[in-house]
């Protein structure tokens, strides 16, 4: 099995949408959202050997781990009256 350098996908979320959005520079093309991080995490699992797979990024029929790191961010605004 060869080793694959790890795939760095950056998920934000938006809260107009109330979803994650996900992002990666090193699989073209992947942009995919979810509404809750573990469901994110299965949508990437598919789609990144998809992706990496119609890119000419791996051999079809290729067998082999892909790793992948995400992170994720999300900002929120407490609202504070002081008594």
């Amino acid at each position: 099995m060869p080793v694959r350098k790890t795939i760095h996908v950056k998920a934000i979320w938006d809260n107009e949408a109330e979803v994650w959005v996900a992002e990666s520079d090193d699989v073209p093309g992947l942009v995919t959202e979810a509404n809750a991080s573990d469901r994110l995490i299965e949508k990437l699992r598919v789609f990144i050997p998809e992706l990496l797979e119609a890119n000419g990024m791996l051999e079809k029929g290729d067998e082999s781990e892909i790793p992948f790191h995400l992170l994720s961010e999300r900002r929120e605004m407490i609202h504070y009256r002081a008594v």
